[in-house]
């Protein structure tokens, strides 16, 4: 039995040295390691309703993504990430190419996210005030930014972990628009 505790570490070691190999052979292969398989791919928006940010008359819920295709972007002021992706996200707008949805995530202070938005931009079309997740909880979001690509039928069809760059626009997500708006 003694012996069998020895060999306890080599194998939590061979274990552990399997799956760093595996992702570095992911990364080595060209595939991101900010590519996470969701259980929500190809299924329905949860359905969910958030509140609007203080200063809009109007909140944000999963029955408003129906009958076009568009980006859900979970964000908060509090997300140096989001700050970087945000330029991005206004030429998005600006372009008129896609319509973003915002859920604005774990703000404690309720007038964070407003005041970010008039410093920075707004380039959402409908925003939902989220200070306890429960609309992130439903996506299975892990941090922020992250983005949803969603068809007209309300389903989700790719889920983007970290900021949106104008190179997984060009390579992933611009494409995957298109194609989804001839179906």
């Amino acid at each position: 039995m003694k012996r069998f505790l020895y060999v306890i570490p080599l194998l939590v070691l061979v274990v552990v040295g399997g799956f760093s190999i595996l992702q570095l052979k992911q990364v080595s292969g060209g595939k991101s390691v900010n590519i996470l398989p969701s259980v929500l791919i190809n299924r329905e928006v949860p359905p969910f309703e958030l509140d609007p940010i203080q200063g809009r008359e109007r909140g944000f819920g999963s029955k408003d993504l129906l009958g076009q295709v568009t980006i859900v972007n979970l964000f908060g002021s509090w997300c140096v990430a989001c700050q970087a992706e945000h330029p991005f996200l206004m030429t998005i707008k600006e372009q008129g190419l896609v319509p973003i949805y915002g859920i604005d995530w774990r703000e404690k202070n309720p007038e964070a996210g407003p005041k970010w938005l008039a410093k920075y931009g707004d380039p959402y079309t409908l925003i939902g005030d989220d200070p306890n997740s429960k609309a992130a909880i439903a996506f299975g979001v892990t941090g922020a930014p992250e983005s949803f690509i969603v068809d007209q039928n309300g389903v989700i069809r790719y889920k983007q972990i970290g900021p949106i760059t104008p190179e997984v626009w060009k390579n992933t997500l611009w494409p995957l628009i298109q194609e989804l708006r001839k179906t």
